[in-house]
């Protein structure tokens, strides 16, 4: 069904926007952001607004696609395992949590995102700050403010008028470990990625980190959750560790898509299927037994022979879709083509946030 066919068909959705929570890191989820933010108010209209008010939500004068502003709140859950680069040294200098993740959040999700992305991913390239960017430092200076990370991101959000909320996975000042199949244990998540042996377990140090309550609340109130697109262990398994939260997913009775990457990676995923991913990520969920996923989003567009061979020489491919196997883990496979081939490949974030908000508005319309 159509998203403005089904957003018709169910007078509960008119009347409440829908709330939406993306968990991820990197690359990935900043472009899923991207594509989600186009359904939400924009901030300047949202003032003094409540948060039913179904006019507003879907308001032309919002700027959302044909005036279908259906998004009433948006949440992105970011990891905050990076030890590298700028985040890397001013995790070490500042003691703080590393803000590289979080800063492409606050861009994707910013009113003026051209603008912002020019000053905020702006990289120093001498003296002291030789390889920091800008918005990094912005970040670190907020939270030296502050002197809370969380509380940093939320001013920033602020500062910026984002269209949605940006929450660290977890407060903690913490790392990944992982144990190899040689037997070994890599400590650091950049070393971790610069080991070629394969991945048995990802572990989180301390074991003992807390998510925010903010985030256990927007996942338990969420009508749909996405996990990735975005780097398989360092950017999805990751926001797994932090206890509560896959008990959170599994309590939820949000819908909750697993988007699948386009390729593997070759110190993360090389050779893994579709239903593998899934597989790894529920070997790290604590034991829940309830769903973590309703659907997966599969891209089944064709990469051209120019990229895959582009990829190759990285030891990338393109991830092999099974879709009898996804089915046999509970998992429903919506496939199509979510591709955007440029000089890198990415996923076409409007398609994707299209049929994401659309398998939502649709399966509520079914049941209604």
């Amino acid at each position: 069904m159509a998203l403005e066919n089904a957003t018709e068909a169910n007078s509960e959705l008119r009347d409440r926007p829908l709330r939406v929570v993306a968990i991820g890191g990197g690359t990935g989820l900043s472009t899923l952001l991207r594509g989600l933010k186009r359904y939400v108010p924009a901030p300047d209209r949202r003032k003094g607004r409540r948060s039913g008010d179904a006019a507003a939500a879907r308001s032309v004068e919002n700027g959302c696609p044909d005036g279908r502003c259906v998004i009433g709140e948006l949440s992105a859950v970011v990891t905050v395992t990076d030890d590298g680069g700028s985040s890397g040294r001013l995790r070490e200098d500042f003691k703080m949590l590393p803000p590289g993740d979080v800063r492409n959040c606050l861009v994707a999700l910013s009113e003026d995102e051209h603008l912002l992305s020019k000053l905020f991913q702006v990289r120093f390239d001498q003296g002291q700050l030789d390889g920091h960017s800008f918005g990094n430092l912005f970040v670190a200076a907020l939270s030296q403010i502050t002197g809370d990370f969380a509380q940093a991101v939320q001013m920033s959000s602020q500062i910026l008028a984002t269209r949605g909320r940006i929450f660290p996975a977890t407060n903690t000042n913490v790392r990944l470990a992982a144990q190899m199949d040689d037997g070994s244990v890599v400590r650091g998540e950049t070393n971790i990625t610069a080991s070629r042996q394969s991945i048995v377990e990802l572990m989180l140090e301390p074991a003992s980190a807390d998510p925010l309550p903010e985030t256990l609340e927007a996942i338990a109130n969420a009508d749909l959750i996405t996990l990735g697109p975005g780097s398989l262990y360092t950017s999805l398994i990751t926001n797994l560790l932090v206890r509560g939260i896959p008990e959170a997913l599994a309590a939820s009775k949000a819908t909750k898509v697993f988007v699948c990457n386009l390729m593997t990676q070759a110190n993360e995923s090389l050779g893994l299927t579709a239903s593998q991913h899934i597989e790894k990520i529920l070997q790290h969920c604590g034991g829940v037994d309830a769903p973590i996923f309703d659907y997966a989003l599969i891209n089944t567009a064709p990469i051209s022979a120019e990229r895959r061979e582009q990829y190759e020489r990285e030891d990338q491919e393109p991830i092999e879709v099974d879709l009898d196997r996804v089915m046999a883990l509970g998992v429903v496979p919506i496939t199509g083509d979510f591709l955007h081939e440029g000089d890198v490949l990415r996923h076409d974030y409007d398609r994707v946030a299209e049929r994401l908000l659309d398998l939502r508005l649709s399966r509520v319309a079914t049941v209604a």
